[in-house]
């Protein structure tokens, strides 16, 4: 899903951070950048007490001039993705570093960002849900599933306690009996559509008991290199209940441990 728009804003932001430097001066290994806190209270102590790794919380306003001291830099942003914010984000991810997406980080008020959705590859069509449009339903149930058992990510210390049967309706991805949880009072998203630049890693199943349709779909986590960075997506996260669920508590904080390198080696 490469645009004219797209390599123009690569070629505009690129630049001035093509010799990023580790800063010696940043004060924790993870920023977060978010405009609902709780939930991200939750994962930093989580970061702190299980991976020992400091991380950092601020708002859009508040985002450091240079990024390059972090390693990594994490997106929960629910309202309006700001074009200083979405320049900055873009530029440490092509410049080596890890942007690590949450939940509404890709949701429908960030179609009016210039170059967002081009950089990470993805769409959110209009239209109705039945017919392949986008759509949000909060306050569900959801089931996840692995679709990637030889990753990292979905490996390293997770246990699942369920199997879950699973057929992708939108893509030839794994499918069968397979490892899964189950998040309640949660936010699913469906008809996200990808470009193929991406690895898959978890997909999701949700029956919208409103219209008895039962939607399985593969887009609920993926990583992608974005120039000499790193992108991973996490769909799940409409509060803190979902980062206290262990499973996917463990999924997200694989996704900081998750060395690039292993990328390259297809793992």
């Amino acid at each position: 899903m490469k645009t004219r728009g797209f390599n123009i804003i690569t070629r505009l932001i690129i630049l001035p951070f093509s010799f990023f430097a580790i800063s010696s001066s940043a004060l924790a290994d993870v920023l977060i950048v978010a405009d609902e806190f709780p939930a991200m209270g939750v994962l930093a102590a989580k970061l702190k007490s299980e991976e020992h790794m400091n991380s950092k919380i601020v708002s859009q306003k508040e985002l450091p001039e240079n990024l390059s001291g972090f390693e990594a830099v994490t997106v929960y942003i629910h309202k309006d993705l700001s074009e200083p914010a979405e320049n900055a984000f873009i530029a440490y991810a092509l410049g080596g570093g890890k942007l690590v997406l949450l939940h509404h980080s890709i949701s429908s008020g960030k179609r009016k960002n210039a170059h967002w959705f081009s950089f990470l590859g993805v769409a959110l069509p209009e239209g109705e849900v039945a017919h392949g449009g986008y759509k949000w339903i909060e306050g569900v149930s959801l089931d996840l599933v692995n679709l990637n058992p030889n990753h990292f990510i979905m490996t390293n210390k997770v246990s699942y306690p369920e199997h879950i049967a699973y057929k992708p309706t939108n893509t030839s991805a794994t499918q069968g009996d397979l490892p899964g949880f189950k998040l309640d009072e949660s936010e699913v998203y469906l008809n996200h559509v990808l470009d193929p630049s991406r690895t898959l890693l978890m997909g999701l199943k949700f029956a919208d008991e409103k219209t008895g349709t039962v939607y399985m779909q593969s887009h609920a986590g993926w990583i992608k290199t974005a120039g000499k960075g790193t992108v991973i997506y996490l769909m799940p996260g409409h509060t803190k209940r979902d980062f206290e669920n262990p499973t996917y508590s463990r999924i997200v904080l694989n996704a900081f441990t998750y060395k690039a390198l292993s990328a390259i080696r297809g793992q």
